[in-house]
């Protein structure tokens, strides 16, 4: 399996100090920005705790020196910086990771500088998370039949891999009581909602209602399209797990096309869910070789083990804000 390992957030943190990150997207100026335009309070005695921040602004001269000031003014420390500014487009990416003092930055105050920052440059995105302050990220999970992908996630969420709350399950596949994914939710307390689908009712309402509050939905081999109405209703992230290499073979049956095609490479993509099927913006991929020998069946074992993996990667990817758009159909993942 070919995949490239992304580094980890910052491990050492010292005693009584966070982690943070912040995202950030801004459009593009040739000139310098002001550098009166952000109020920055006077220098704090340093003391680190991480936490990653993540940036979306038009690139300039000065746009990282000001983020640095901001921090550093704060007495944090900044542990890394990933930066992306397309060859052909104006705009600026961002993800910091940083460390400070809850005591001498307090989280309200810490949203409010980097407002003030984001103010500044004309950001499309600036997103900030303490993960040990902030909640975590509310979902929903969207299964059908399998439960490979499904109860993956749970495993994960179980050994505190998965940094989510699991706000419910959703099926429109019934599984009996004593199913290993019904004691299993059951034994956690995480609902589960058998809702079965028809042509004409695919229990979008209900659906909806059910996952109000949550901040992002996972498609674990969820086998139903979801209208134009719907994901304008919801009007949130839905990430969903395809079990091919997209772009090729779209739709249903995935192993089979590429079976029959007879490539050498199979795997597994995790994307956004636009109304266009299958062809949103690209968060994970992962592929496996196989050659002439493989079966059609062999064909599926693989890649369900791709799909697990490559699901489970871009949620963390989406929850530790590695993830922007870029363009229509493209995604920045740092």
């Amino acid at each position: 399996m070919l995949s490239l390992a992304r580094r980890p957030l910052s491990a050492a943190v010292p005693a009584g100090n966070l982690l943070g990150i912040h995202l950030f997207q801004c459009p593009v100026r040739t000139l310098p920005y002001p550098t009166t335009s952000i109020p920055l309070p006077r220098p704090r005695r340093p003391n680190p705790f991480p936490f990653p921040i993540v940036s979306q602004t038009q690139d300039a001269v000065g746009i990282v020196a000001k983020l640095s000031e901001c921090i550093a003014s704060r007495g944090g420390n900044i542990h890394s910086v990933d930066v992306f500014v397309p060859d052909d487009k104006p705009v600026f990416y961002s993800r910091s990771e940083f460390t400070y003092n809850p005591r001498l930055w307090p989280r309200h105050e810490l949203h409010n500088d980097f407002l003030n920052l984001s103010r500044c440059f004309n950001a499309q995105t600036s997103t900030v998370r303490v993960p040990d302050l902030d909640p975590k990220y509310n979902i929903s999970i969207l299964a059908s039949k399998q439960d490979h992908c499904l109860f993956d996630l749970l495993h994960r969420w179980q050994e505190g891999r998965l940094p989510v709350h699991i706000n419910c399950v959703i099926s429109n596949h019934d599984r009996p009581q004593d199913n290993h994914v019904r004691r299993f939710l059951q034994r956690h307390g995480i609902p589960y909602h058998y809702l079965p689908t028809a042509p004409a009712n695919k229990r979008e309402q209900e659906i909806l209602e059910l996952i109000q509050g949550t901040d992002f939905v996972v498609l674990a081999r969820y086998m139903q399209i979801l209208s134009e109405s719907f994901l304008k209703a919801y009007g949130k992230d839905i990430i969903n797990i395809h079990h091919g290499l997209l772009p090729s073979f779209k739709g249903g049956n995935p192993s089979r096309q590429a079976f029959n095609a007879g490539v050498k490479l199979i795997g597994a993509t995790s994307h956004f869910v636009t109304q266009e099927l299958d062809a949103g913006p690209i968060i994970e991929q992962m592929v496996e070789r196989v050659s002439h020998r493989d079966t059609l069946q062999s064909f599926v074992v693989k890649s369900e083990n791709l799909e697990r993996q490559c699901l489970a990667e871009a949620i963390k990817s989406y929850c530790e804000l590695r993830v922007l758009p870029y363009e229509l159909k493209k995604t920045v993942v740092f």
